[in-house]
């Protein structure tokens, strides 16, 4: 008897906790979430109104409820790899999500002393180039860099199969950040946003800089090494070993979901600090209008919430095919989407869409 009692006791200790380390609230609120809409939502995928969506998980109010997978073309890298039964255990392409990984890292080497701050230059980081630090290009920060507001031309509006395409035209180029740091001004640094991979790129090789990591092996050391995360394979430049920090990383959908559940806790895992909550703020922080009512943060993208309530709250971390994390502070949820709609840049039912039609209308019960 006194057996059965000891093993109760580990199943309720078990179950009150989710696998963030967070107390799990469903025993409190059974009802969190309206299943049947999200029962709707699995079937409009399945039937394809909305395309070729991978993965979706939810997590909200400290609990993940919600995780589905889907088979549909994939792509790694622009490779194809046909039609892929999507699991649990499957990688998926992050594309310019990365960018975001790249920001987190950047917050950790600042945090932990290998840069001093945002506001360096950032040809001190490039003596080397000392011939392109001229004119307004000596005012560039990493700031700057972070928030896509460097100044320099860039035009990643042409389909990256065009060698036109700037980022095309980086990773082909034998100095890819010469290339970067060689662009003309077309603004003063820090008046226009204007989408730039190269200066992701080029904050990765500040960190390699400053830390003697490249942007895979100090991800590695201080964010998936904390959060558990050992599954995961990062793209190189064709010819050469340095990882691709502007779309090169892939990801299972679930530790894509649990940086996201950091970032929405400020910052902290398992009761403890592993990212410095003022960078977190300051990621999520609108620092440059972005088109007409969008802004953007240090390589995070921040909208209106869903519901319409809410200005510049959704905090979006963005890649090409539709892989998103979405951040609602203000109603504690995450959703994690990965799907291979790539290059396709006016879907109509995309991941977006299930958040107005199904996800928020779902937390009303």
């Amino acid at each position: 008897m006194k057996k059965a009692h000891v093993i109760m006791l580990l199943l309720l200790c078990l179950v009150g906790y989710s696998a963030f380390g967070q107390a799990d609230s469903s025993s409190e609120e059974p009802n969190l979430i309206n299943t049947e809409m999200l029962k709707k939502m699995t079937v409009a995928i399945e039937n394809q109104t909305y395309p070729n969506v991978h993965s979706v998980l939810i997590h909200y109010k400290g609990n993940l409820v919600f995780e589905k997978y889907f088979s549909g073309k994939d792509e790694s890298w622009g490779t194809d790899l046909g039609v892929v039964e999507h699991g649990e255990n499957t990688l998926h392409d992050l594309r310019s999500l990365t960018k975001s990984i790249v920001s987190i890292c950047f917050g950790l080497a600042i945090q932990n002393g290998f840069i001093e701050n945002v506001e360096e230059k950032v040809f001190t980081y490039f003596p080397e180039y000392g011939d392109l630090n001229i004119g307004l290009h000596q005012e560039i920060t990493l700031k700057h860099l972070l928030t896509m507001t460097s100044g320099l031309e860039w035009n990643e509006d042409l389909p990256y199969t065009n060698p036109k395409n700037s980022e095309t035209a980086m990773v082909m180029s034998d100095d890819p950040i010469r290339y970067v740091l060689s662009r003309p001004l077309q603004e003063s640094p820090g008046s226009v946003w204007n989408y730039n991979g190269g200066t992701t790129e080029l904050l990765s090789v500040i960190l390699h800089k400053a830390t003697g990591l490249n942007i895979e092996e100090f991800a590695v050391e201080y964010l998936f090494k904390p959060l558990e995360i050992d599954t995961y394979y990062w793209t190189k430049a064709p010819g050469q070993e340095h990882p691709i920090a502007a779309s090169g990383l892939r990801m299972l959908p679930s530790d894509i979901l649990k940086i996201g559940v950091v970032l929405l806790q400020d910052g902290y895992y398992k009761g403890e600090e592993l990212l410095n909550k003022q960078w977190v703020e300051e990621s999520f922080t609108s620092h440059v209008k972005r088109g007409k009512n969008g802004g953007y943060g240090y390589q995070f993208w921040i909208d209106q919430s869903p519901d319409g309530k809410e200005p510049n709250k959704l905090v979006t971390a963005v890649g090409n095919g539709d892989q998103r994390i979405y951040l609602d502070k203000s109603k504690q949820l995450v959703v994690v989407t990965t799907a291979g709609n790539y290059n396709i840049w006016d879907l109509e039912k995309g991941s977006f869409q299930l958040l107005t039609d199904f996800i928020y209308p779902a937390l009303e019960k």
